[in-house]
């Protein structure tokens, strides 16, 4: 009978953490669907301000700059001040970009509009991983954050269709005010809705250990097992910013297919990752966070070569789906990697660096492989992304052990 206090306990403190954790990932569908509406038409908008596709690859690099330099500010704000800010000041930094973009006279107070909106994507989304971070027990860890990027592909998915279709009935300009206002709706909700975690979280490390010295926190960052999944993190996201701004550009001039089209395209692949998340979490929690990266990141590295070097549309389709499949089955796995082994004092900033490490990719991707496409060609262009996550995952493979279940790395 004694036990039973504790269960019920322990059932209310779960189905808050529940509640909490649908509420995050509304507010993160709305913030997605916003990002993936300007998906598509982004490098066709660019490229009628009359530049070639490593300018075009600028509009993203300017996008995943702002990121790179606010996560780990982002982060260690979530340490010290906690997260709300984050979740509700992002959206609005958000709408503020979105918006200027839309009005963009020239493609260089565009490129200036993108960082302001880059900013608040930093914001939100590293408050957001850390917040569900928070409210997960150690178990669940994956599923969580598999629910929450579930979340995020079904902004991805709603929002390359509707930008598409926004662009073909309105103009190539209707997509960013439209996704302006998406923000704002998105700050009031998480204002209303979105309690604050830090205060909990910090009672946890609390009682987990004594504070970190300055030693043992750059002993945790330039560990092999954090480096190794960092390595990782640009890749995918170097994939992620050539799938922005070299798939439209190869599509549209190799196949001629509209932004329409390409908005479903896009909304097909969203689809598939969204179906596979959830059961990606499950697999990351039951069988380790290893087996499934390792796997699934060949995987899409095959998927991106294939559709780079396509003769027919329907085949180009399909690289990208086997690509998709890849990470998508992937999914929550490198980011609970992360959750397990940094130690609960560094919790913000642990998921500020990845980040930062994930938004390397997007930055250096666009302008690079736009360069490379303009001194050789699109389809080379494609693939040398699909060989660097190759590269990425084969150090991951023999850098990093694992015995299956998550891991923590011990602090020295």
């Amino acid at each position: 009978m004694r036990s039973l206090p504790r269960r019920l306990a322990a059932g209310l403190s779960r189905l808050r953490a529940d509640e909490r954790l649908l509420v995050i990932c509304g507010s993160t569908v709305l913030v997605m669907a916003g990002q993936g509406v300007v998906g598509p038409v982004l490098p066709l908008f660019a490229r009628d301000f009359g530049v070639g596709a490593a300018v075009v690859g600028l509009t993203f690099t300017a996008f995943g700059l702002a990121r790179l330099l606010l996560n780990i500010p982002a982060g260690l704000w979530a340490d010290r001040r906690g997260r709300r800010f984050l979740l509700v000041g992002g959206p609005l930094i958000t709408a503020i970009g979105m918006i200027g973009s839309g009005l963009a006279p020239s493609i260089w107070v565009l490129l200036a509009w993108r960082l302001v909106a880059g900013a608040g994507s930093a914001l939100y989304m590293t408050g957001a991983q850390i917040y569900v971070i928070d409210i997960a027990a150690p178990d669940q860890r994956a599923r969580y954050i598999a629910t929450n990027q579930g979340a995020l592909l079904v902004g991805v998915s709603a929002g390359p269709a509707i930008g598409g279709l926004l662009a073909d009935g309105f103009g190539l300009r209707a997509p960013f005010l439209v996704v302006g206002g998406a923000a704002v709706l998105t700050a009031i909700y998480g204002w209303y809705r979105l309690p604050e975690t830090r205060d909990v979280a910090a009672a946890e490390a609390e009682a987990a250990a004594e504070p970190i010295d300055p030693r043992a926190r750059r002993a945790f960052f330039r560990s092999p097992s954090f480096l190794a999944v960092g390595l990782v993190a640009a890749a995918v996201f170097s994939i992620r910013g050539s799938r922005q701004t070299l798939v439209p550009l190869y599509a549209s001039e190799e196949f001629g297919l509209t932004a329409g089209q390409i908005g479903l395209i896009f909304t097909g692949l969203g689809v598939v990752g969204l179906l596979l998340i959830a059961p990606a979490g499950v697999a990351a929690d039951r069988f380790g966070r290893k087996p499934l990266i390792v796997p699934t990141g060949y995987i899409a590295a095959v998927g991106v070569v294939a559709s780079a070097f396509a003769p027919t549309v329907e085949l180009f389709v399909a690289g990208l789906l086997f690509s998709a499949i890849g990470t998508g089955i992937s999914g929550p796995a490198p980011a609970a990697f992360v959750a397990d082994i940094a130690p609960e004092q560094l919790r913000g900033s642990a998921m500020g660096v990845y980040r930062t490490y994930g938004d390397l990719g997007i930055v250096l991707s666009p302008p690079l492989s736009g360069a490379l496409a303009d001194a050789t060609s699109l389809p080379l262009a494609l693939a040398a992304n699909g060989l660097f996550l190759a590269l990425a995952v084969t150090i991951f493979w023999f850098g990093v052990t694992e015995t299956g279940r998550p891991t923590r790395l011990a602090t020295p």
